[in-house]
């Protein structure tokens, strides 16, 4: 009597919609990921599951990717980095990484830099974030397994 009834999964498919309309370049198909990406969020400080993603993200499994192109969401700047994501196990995807930067790191962005990775491997939803705090040493000896697997 007072509103729509509308089943949550069809307001999120709108949302997505709406999303894909509004941002072309940010759809799944631009993305160049699968129906399985949940999609970006247009403020991700007011959805609950962006939130919970991005504190999963942080104590994530390390990866290694290779940035492929970014788009610039809006001047915080917020950008959507898209990567090449190789994983300790030798599993590749496409991974999506919604990140806050500085003008200095976005001026430093250069297609084909790799780059160390956070991924959720119970999920596998294309979501990565960049692992700023990744121990040095860590990280070379991911490369150096990575490597030594494309040797064999």
């Amino acid at each position: 009597m007072f509103g729509s009834k509308k089943k949550r999964n069809d307001s999120t498919k709108t949302l997505n919609d709406l999303m894909a309309q509004l941002r072309p370049d940010l759809s799944r198909e631009s993305l160049g990921v699968g129906p399985d990406f949940p999609g970006v969020a247009p403020n991700p400080f007011l959805s609950s599951d962006a939130r919970k993603r991005t504190a999963e993200l942080r104590t994530g499994t390390l990866a290694l990717g290779v940035l492929v192109d970014w788009r610039e969401v809006n001047s915080n700047p917020r950008v959507v980095l898209m990567f090449d994501v190789e994983t300790a196990n030798g599993i590749t995807f496409r991974g999506i990484a919604d990140e806050d930067l500085t003008i200095t790191e976005l001026t430093r962005l250069t297609p084909g830099q790799t780059l160390p990775l956070r991924y959720r491997p119970a999920v596998m939803d294309h979501y990565v974030a960049l692992a700023r705090d990744a121990d040095p040493t860590h990280v070379q000896q991911l490369s150096d397994q990575i490597a030594s697997r494309k040797q064999t």
